[in-house]
Protein backbone atom coordinates (compact mmCIF):
# COMPACT_ATOMS: atom_id res chain seq x y z
CA UNK A 1 0.00 0.00 0.00
CA UNK A 2 1.66 3.20 -1.24
CA UNK A 3 1.96 5.51 2.15
CA UNK A 4 -0.31 8.99 2.86
CA UNK A 5 1.31 12.23 2.20
CA UNK A 6 -0.42 14.66 4.36
CA UNK A 7 -2.06 17.50 1.68
CA UNK A 8 0.57 20.21 3.61
CA UNK A 9 3.76 18.72 2.04
CA UNK A 10 2.61 17.10 -0.60
CA UNK A 11 1.65 20.52 -2.24
CA UNK A 12 4.05 22.96 -0.47
CA UNK A 13 5.24 25.52 -3.48
CA UNK A 14 8.21 24.65 -5.34
CA UNK A 15 8.33 27.61 -7.23
CA UNK A 16 7.48 31.56 -6.52
CA UNK A 17 4.94 30.92 -8.66
CA UNK A 18 2.98 28.62 -6.75
CA UNK A 19 2.98 30.07 -3.60
CA UNK A 20 -0.82 31.09 -2.96
CA UNK A 21 -1.66 34.84 -1.62
CA UNK A 22 1.70 36.51 -1.20
CA UNK A 23 2.18 38.08 -5.18
CA UNK A 24 3.96 41.60 -3.80
CA UNK A 25 6.26 39.72 -2.10
CA UNK A 26 7.25 36.47 -4.63
CA UNK A 27 7.85 39.19 -7.51
CA UNK A 28 9.69 41.50 -5.12
CA UNK A 29 12.04 38.74 -4.47
CA UNK A 30 12.14 37.44 -7.93
CA UNK A 31 13.13 41.07 -9.39
CA UNK A 32 15.71 40.98 -6.56
CA UNK A 33 17.19 38.01 -8.24
CA UNK A 34 17.11 39.42 -11.32
CA UNK A 35 18.54 42.18 -10.99
CA UNK A 36 21.06 40.65 -8.16
CA UNK A 37 19.83 43.40 -6.14
CA UNK A 38 18.88 40.85 -2.91
CA UNK A 39 19.76 41.77 0.48
CA UNK A 40 22.52 39.79 2.19
CA UNK A 41 19.90 39.82 5.60
CA UNK A 42 16.24 39.09 5.14
CA UNK A 43 13.29 38.87 7.80
CA UNK A 44 9.99 37.45 6.74
CA UNK A 45 7.27 38.12 9.80
CA UNK A 46 4.02 37.11 9.37
CA UNK A 47 0.85 35.01 11.00
CA UNK A 48 2.14 31.22 11.01
CA UNK A 49 1.11 28.88 7.62
CA UNK A 50 1.13 31.51 5.34
CA UNK A 51 4.32 30.74 3.52
CA UNK A 52 7.40 32.12 4.83
CA UNK A 53 9.68 29.14 5.19
CA UNK A 54 8.52 27.77 2.39
CA UNK A 55 9.45 31.21 0.53
CA UNK A 56 12.96 31.03 2.35
CA UNK A 57 13.47 27.64 1.09
CA UNK A 58 12.64 28.84 -2.90
CA UNK A 59 14.32 31.66 -2.51
CA UNK A 60 17.52 29.78 -1.36
CA UNK A 61 17.84 27.33 -4.11
CA UNK A 62 16.87 30.57 -7.01
CA UNK A 63 19.76 32.50 -5.36
CA UNK A 64 22.72 29.58 -6.84
CA UNK A 65 20.73 28.50 -10.04
CA UNK A 66 20.61 32.27 -10.93
CA UNK A 67 24.24 32.47 -10.54
CA UNK A 68 25.38 29.17 -11.70
CA UNK A 69 24.45 28.16 -15.50
CA UNK A 70 24.76 24.51 -14.64
CA UNK A 71 21.18 23.84 -14.04
CA UNK A 72 22.42 19.78 -13.07
CA UNK A 73 23.99 21.19 -10.20
CA UNK A 74 22.14 20.16 -6.71
CA UNK A 75 22.77 23.13 -4.20
CA UNK A 76 20.80 21.41 -1.51
CA UNK A 77 24.49 21.44 0.57
CA UNK A 78 25.09 25.02 0.31
CA UNK A 79 21.18 25.33 2.45
CA UNK A 80 21.49 25.37 6.22
CA UNK A 81 18.37 25.50 7.96
CA UNK A 82 18.21 25.85 11.49
CA UNK A 83 15.17 25.95 14.13
CA UNK A 84 15.70 28.71 16.24
CA UNK A 85 12.69 26.84 18.92
CA UNK A 86 15.00 24.13 19.59
CA UNK A 87 18.66 25.48 19.14
CA UNK A 88 18.29 29.13 20.88
CA UNK A 89 21.70 29.36 22.61
CA UNK A 90 24.61 31.27 22.16
CA UNK A 91 26.77 27.94 21.40
CA UNK A 92 24.58 27.08 18.56
CA UNK A 93 25.16 30.94 16.96
CA UNK A 94 28.65 30.69 18.01
CA UNK A 95 29.08 27.59 15.46
CA UNK A 96 27.06 29.18 12.73
CA UNK A 97 29.25 31.98 13.08
CA UNK A 98 32.20 29.88 12.42
CA UNK A 99 30.58 27.85 9.18
CA UNK A 100 29.76 30.97 7.40
CA UNK A 101 33.44 31.88 6.72
CA UNK A 102 33.99 29.04 4.77
CA UNK A 103 33.12 29.41 1.25
CA UNK A 104 30.71 27.48 -0.80
CA UNK A 105 32.40 24.16 -2.81
CA UNK A 106 29.78 24.60 -5.23
CA UNK A 107 27.29 27.46 -6.42
CA UNK A 108 28.39 31.40 -5.23
CA UNK A 109 26.13 31.25 -2.20
CA UNK A 110 25.26 29.34 1.43
CA UNK A 111 22.18 30.32 2.39
CA UNK A 112 21.09 30.07 6.39
CA UNK A 113 17.74 29.85 6.98
CA UNK A 114 16.88 30.22 10.39
CA UNK A 115 13.66 29.14 11.21
CA UNK A 116 11.78 31.11 14.83
CA UNK A 117 14.59 33.31 14.95
CA UNK A 118 12.22 35.35 18.19
CA UNK A 119 13.59 31.89 19.90
CA UNK A 120 16.70 32.90 20.03
CA UNK A 121 18.49 34.28 22.99
CA UNK A 122 19.49 37.77 24.02
CA UNK A 123 22.73 36.61 24.49
CA UNK A 124 22.40 33.98 21.24
CA UNK A 125 21.27 37.09 19.18
CA UNK A 126 24.58 39.43 20.60
CA UNK A 127 26.88 36.83 18.90
CA UNK A 128 24.70 37.23 15.63
CA UNK A 129 24.80 40.78 15.53
CA UNK A 130 28.56 40.99 13.93
CA UNK A 131 28.09 38.27 11.32
CA UNK A 132 24.30 39.81 10.55
CA UNK A 133 25.96 43.22 10.04
CA UNK A 134 29.37 42.24 7.93
CA UNK A 135 28.36 38.70 6.28
CA UNK A 136 30.68 37.46 3.95
CA UNK A 137 29.75 37.99 0.39
CA UNK A 138 28.87 34.42 -0.09
CA UNK A 139 26.50 34.47 2.91
CA UNK A 140 22.67 35.12 3.08
CA UNK A 141 20.69 35.20 6.16
CA UNK A 142 16.44 34.62 6.00
CA UNK A 143 15.42 35.10 9.07
CA UNK A 144 11.26 33.91 9.65
CA UNK A 145 9.01 34.76 12.29
CA UNK A 146 5.56 34.66 13.66
CA UNK A 147 6.50 37.07 16.31
CA UNK A 148 8.11 40.60 14.95
CA UNK A 149 8.21 42.39 17.71
CA UNK A 150 10.33 40.11 19.68
CA UNK A 151 13.44 40.29 17.73
CA UNK A 152 15.45 43.06 19.40
CA UNK A 153 15.90 46.33 17.31
CA UNK A 154 19.43 46.03 16.49
CA UNK A 155 18.18 42.97 14.55
CA UNK A 156 15.25 44.54 12.74
CA UNK A 157 17.78 47.20 11.46
CA UNK A 158 19.98 44.78 9.27
CA UNK A 159 17.53 43.40 7.88
CA UNK A 160 15.13 43.73 4.79
CA UNK A 161 11.78 43.14 6.11
CA UNK A 162 9.46 40.96 4.39
CA UNK A 163 5.72 41.20 5.92
CA UNK A 164 3.47 37.94 4.92
CA UNK A 165 -0.42 38.52 4.96
CA UNK A 166 -2.90 36.12 5.93
CA UNK A 167 -4.27 34.37 2.67
CA UNK A 168 -7.87 35.19 2.01
CA UNK A 169 -11.00 33.24 1.83
CA UNK A 170 -11.40 32.67 -1.95
CA UNK A 171 -7.32 32.56 -2.88
CA UNK A 172 -7.61 29.25 0.06
CA UNK A 173 -11.32 27.85 -1.51
CA UNK A 174 -9.77 28.23 -5.22
CA UNK A 175 -6.71 26.45 -4.13
CA UNK A 176 -9.12 23.26 -2.27
CA UNK A 177 -10.93 23.17 -5.30
CA UNK A 178 -7.57 22.42 -7.23
CA UNK A 179 -6.64 19.93 -5.13
CA UNK A 180 -10.28 18.08 -4.68
CA UNK A 181 -9.91 18.03 -8.28
CA UNK A 182 -6.33 16.34 -8.44
CA UNK A 183 -7.55 13.90 -5.51
CA UNK A 184 -11.27 13.36 -7.71
CA UNK A 185 -12.95 14.14 -3.95
CA UNK A 186 -16.74 15.41 -4.01
CA UNK A 187 -17.25 18.72 -2.93
CA UNK A 188 -19.29 21.73 -2.56
CA UNK A 189 -18.45 24.80 -2.56
CA UNK A 190 -19.80 26.24 0.79
CA UNK A 191 -17.78 23.27 2.66
CA UNK A 192 -14.54 24.41 0.90
CA UNK A 193 -14.93 27.97 2.14
CA UNK A 194 -15.94 26.96 5.68
CA UNK A 195 -12.81 24.99 5.76
CA UNK A 196 -10.96 28.41 4.47
CA UNK A 197 -13.07 30.96 7.63
CA UNK A 198 -11.66 27.83 9.62
CA UNK A 199 -7.91 28.13 8.40
CA UNK A 200 -7.92 31.83 9.58
CA UNK A 201 -5.81 32.88 6.49
CA UNK A 202 -3.25 30.09 7.27
CA UNK A 203 -2.79 27.54 4.11
CA UNK A 204 -0.85 25.09 6.18
CA UNK A 205 -3.84 25.19 8.73
CA UNK A 206 -6.50 25.13 5.94
CA UNK A 207 -4.58 21.82 4.20
CA UNK A 208 -4.83 20.30 7.69
CA UNK A 209 -8.52 20.17 7.78
CA UNK A 210 -8.97 19.53 4.61
CA UNK A 211 -7.05 15.99 5.08
CA UNK A 212 -8.96 15.67 8.39
CA UNK A 213 -12.27 16.38 7.11
CA UNK A 214 -11.54 13.90 3.64
CA UNK A 215 -11.41 11.05 5.81
CA UNK A 216 -14.17 11.91 8.32
CA UNK A 217 -16.19 12.32 5.47
CA UNK A 218 -14.75 9.39 3.10
CA UNK A 219 -14.13 12.00 0.64
CA UNK A 220 -17.45 14.10 0.30
CA UNK A 221 -16.60 17.06 1.17
CA UNK A 222 -20.59 18.83 1.54
CA UNK A 223 -21.39 21.59 3.82
CA UNK A 224 -23.84 19.18 6.64
CA UNK A 225 -20.90 16.90 6.95
CA UNK A 226 -18.36 19.98 7.17
CA UNK A 227 -20.03 22.10 9.82
CA UNK A 228 -20.83 18.74 11.90
CA UNK A 229 -17.39 17.48 12.48
CA UNK A 230 -15.88 20.95 12.46
CA UNK A 231 -18.45 21.67 15.20
CA UNK A 232 -19.44 24.51 13.75
CA UNK A 233 -23.51 25.41 13.20
CA UNK A 234 -24.40 26.40 9.99
CA UNK A 235 -26.17 28.86 8.69
CA UNK A 236 -28.82 27.16 7.88
CA UNK A 237 -29.68 26.68 12.01
CA UNK A 238 -29.46 30.66 11.96
CA UNK A 239 -31.82 31.42 9.36
CA UNK A 240 -34.57 29.07 11.53
CA UNK A 241 -33.39 30.78 14.50
CA UNK A 242 -34.23 34.22 13.24
CA UNK A 243 -37.37 33.31 11.54
CA UNK A 244 -38.45 31.97 15.23
CA UNK A 245 -37.29 35.66 16.62
CA UNK A 246 -39.36 37.79 14.20
CA UNK A 247 -42.47 35.39 14.84
CA UNK A 248 -41.96 35.75 18.73
CA UNK A 249 -42.06 31.97 19.10
CA UNK A 250 -40.47 31.60 22.09
CA UNK A 251 -41.31 27.84 23.11
CA UNK A 252 -40.05 26.96 19.92
CA UNK A 253 -37.27 29.30 20.15
CA UNK A 254 -36.23 27.28 23.67
CA UNK A 255 -36.99 24.47 22.16
CA UNK A 256 -34.60 24.66 19.02
CA UNK A 257 -31.91 25.69 21.69
CA UNK A 258 -32.04 22.92 23.52
CA UNK A 259 -31.77 20.86 20.62
CA UNK A 260 -28.33 22.78 19.72
CA UNK A 261 -27.29 22.36 22.99
CA UNK A 262 -27.71 18.78 23.25
CA UNK A 263 -26.02 18.19 20.30
CA UNK A 264 -23.10 19.49 22.08
CA UNK A 265 -22.43 23.20 21.28
CA UNK A 266 -22.05 25.85 24.02
CA UNK A 267 -24.58 28.53 24.34
CA UNK A 268 -22.16 31.19 23.84
CA UNK A 269 -20.95 29.63 20.15
CA UNK A 270 -24.83 29.82 19.40
CA UNK A 271 -24.64 33.50 20.19
CA UNK A 272 -21.17 34.24 18.69
CA UNK A 273 -22.79 32.92 15.46
CA UNK A 274 -26.26 34.39 15.79
CA UNK A 275 -23.81 37.72 15.96
CA UNK A 276 -22.16 36.95 12.81
CA UNK A 277 -25.18 35.87 10.85
CA UNK A 278 -26.71 39.01 11.64
CA UNK A 279 -23.72 41.33 10.61
CA UNK A 280 -24.41 38.94 6.90
CA UNK A 281 -27.93 40.71 7.02
CA UNK A 282 -26.73 44.09 7.35
CA UNK A 283 -24.22 43.32 4.72
CA UNK A 284 -27.05 42.48 2.69
CA UNK A 285 -28.72 45.91 2.79
CA UNK A 286 -26.00 47.44 0.43
CA UNK A 287 -25.16 45.90 -2.68
CA UNK A 288 -21.69 47.61 -2.41
CA UNK A 289 -21.02 45.52 0.95
CA UNK A 290 -22.39 41.94 -0.71
CA UNK A 291 -19.13 40.88 -1.84
CA UNK A 292 -17.91 40.87 1.84
CA UNK A 293 -20.28 38.10 2.72
CA UNK A 294 -17.70 34.95 1.43
CA UNK A 295 -20.80 32.00 1.22
CA UNK A 296 -21.44 30.48 -1.77
CA UNK A 297 -24.20 32.25 -4.36
CA UNK A 298 -26.78 30.07 -3.30
CA UNK A 299 -26.36 30.92 0.61
CA UNK A 300 -25.95 34.57 -0.66
CA UNK A 301 -28.91 34.52 -2.12
CA UNK A 302 -30.54 33.04 0.95
CA UNK A 303 -28.73 35.51 3.28
CA UNK A 304 -30.43 38.26 0.67
CA UNK A 305 -33.68 37.25 1.07
CA UNK A 306 -33.38 37.00 4.70
CA UNK A 307 -32.44 40.43 4.75
CA UNK A 308 -35.30 42.05 3.14
CA UNK A 309 -37.81 41.02 6.26
CA UNK A 310 -35.78 42.84 8.87
CA UNK A 311 -34.93 46.33 8.44
CA UNK A 312 -31.79 48.18 9.51
CA UNK A 313 -32.70 49.26 12.77
CA UNK A 314 -33.91 46.36 14.37
CA UNK A 315 -30.86 44.53 13.11
CA UNK A 316 -28.50 47.31 15.29
CA UNK A 317 -31.05 47.16 18.10
CA UNK A 318 -30.41 43.00 17.93
CA UNK A 319 -26.53 43.28 17.60
CA UNK A 320 -26.59 45.64 20.59
CA UNK A 321 -28.13 42.97 23.05
CA UNK A 322 -26.13 40.14 21.67
CA UNK A 323 -23.37 42.22 22.09
CA UNK A 324 -24.38 43.13 25.97
CA UNK A 325 -24.99 39.14 26.50
CA UNK A 326 -21.36 39.01 25.10
CA UNK A 327 -19.88 41.22 27.52
CA UNK A 328 -21.98 39.81 30.44
CA UNK A 329 -21.41 35.98 29.78
CA UNK A 330 -18.29 35.10 31.25
CA UNK A 331 -19.36 36.93 34.99
CA UNK A 332 -23.20 34.99 34.92
CA UNK A 333 -23.81 31.99 36.86
CA UNK A 334 -26.28 30.47 34.45
CA UNK A 335 -24.34 30.80 30.98
CA UNK A 336 -27.41 29.36 29.63
CA UNK A 337 -30.12 31.27 30.97
CA UNK A 338 -28.02 34.32 29.89
CA UNK A 339 -28.21 32.75 26.14
CA UNK A 340 -31.78 31.95 26.19
CA UNK A 341 -32.37 35.49 28.29
CA UNK A 342 -30.80 37.04 24.76
CA UNK A 343 -33.08 35.50 22.71
CA UNK A 344 -35.96 36.34 24.47
CA UNK A 345 -34.78 39.84 24.16
CA UNK A 346 -34.76 39.86 20.40
CA UNK A 347 -37.82 38.02 20.33
CA UNK A 348 -39.76 41.00 22.08
CA UNK A 349 -37.67 43.94 20.23
CA UNK A 350 -40.07 46.11 17.90
CA UNK A 351 -40.63 44.64 14.66
CA UNK A 352 -41.70 47.31 12.14
CA UNK A 353 -42.75 49.45 14.57
CA UNK A 354 -45.09 47.22 16.98
CA UNK A 355 -43.80 46.04 20.25
CA UNK A 356 -44.33 42.44 21.00
CA UNK A 357 -45.65 40.85 23.78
Amino acid sequence: MESFKVSALKYRPKSFNQVIGQEMITSTLQNAIDSNQLAQALLFCGPRGVGKTSCARILAKAINEKTNSSSDQDYSFNIFELDAASNNGVDEIRRLNEQVRIPPQIGSFKVYIIDEVHMLSIPAFNAFLKTLEEPPKHAIFILATTEKNKIIPTILSRCQIYDFKRISVKKIRDSLIKICEDKNVKYDDDSLILIAKKADGAMRDALSIFDRMVSFTSGNLFISQVSKDLNILSSEIFITLLLLIKDNKIPDLLLKVNEIINDGFDSIHLINGLANHIRMLILCKDSSTISLLEVSSDLQEKYINQSKIFNFDWLIDALSIIKDTESNHKLSLNKRLNSELCLMKLSSLHFNGEKKN
